[in-house]
């Protein structure tokens, strides 16, 4: 019999292991078929709040974040870019590619996930995938996120509003913090069934035992 599956992710958009993390999950509902219907939700995390408007080169970020070398920040985009095309996603990394502040793209996810449900919200996330990964976008940037929101199908004026909307703004802030405060410091987490966190990007094979072993537990 098929068991209902609440997923929810917590996750930033420009964050690679999020995507690639998404994508081992898909590949594991695909192992696990008909056992579970799953219910995807995304929830904001902004990996970097601090982060100027004009963002900042992604590889000399990744140097300074982490303390890195120029070649090892090399080394880990085309670990990435290897692991995205296995899993079907193709990263196209420039060397003028640069990272952004994210807290808009989360107002507008956030707004579909609570109005249109789940599967809405994952093609808009999806989209900013892309938008973030494979065209170089500027995901801060409000007319950029317009275009992504209009490309799902999504109001164009209607999703204007919420970029401004600053009781929506506040509720999105608290809704980070109610993740923080449950120690997640880093993305993806993934909650199954509401109690059980999955930290990182795992392997499909680990996320179907999992999902298996949520589905089998007693309510």
């Amino acid at each position: 019999m098929t068991q209902k599956l609440r997923i929810d992710i917590v996750s930033d958009v420009v964050c690679p292991w999020c995507i690639i993390g998404y994508r081992q999950l898909v590949k594991a509902l695909e192992i696990v078929g008909d056992e579970v219907e799953p219910d995807i939700l995304w929830h904001p995390f902004e990996l970097n709040p601090d982060m100027p408007p004009e963002g900042e080169n992604s590889g000399e970020h990744i140097q300074r974040k982490y303390g890195s070398t120029a070649e090892q920040s090399a080394q880990a985009r085309q670990r990435i870019a290897d692991m995205g095309a296995a899993l079907g996603f193709e990263f196209h990394y420039a060397p003028d590619a640069r990272i952004y502040n994210t807290f808009k793209a989360h107002l507008l996810l956030s707004w579909v996930g609570k109005d249109m449900g789940g599967a809405k919200q994952t093609e808009l996330k999806l989209a900013l995938f892309a938008a973030y990964f494979q065209q170089g976008r500027d995901v801060s940037d409000s007319e950029v996120l317009l275009d992504v929101a209009q490309s799902v199908g999504l109001d164009r004026e209607e999703a204007r509003v919420k970029l401004t909307d600053v009781d929506h703004a506040v509720r999105i802030r608290a809704e980070q913090n109610f993740w923080r405060e449950r120690d997640i410091n880093g993305v993806p987490a993934i909650i199954f069934a509401e109690k059980f966190m999955v930290p990182g990007a795992q392997d499909a094979e680990t996320f179907a035992q999992v999902i298996r072993r949520v589905t089998a537990s007693p309510a």
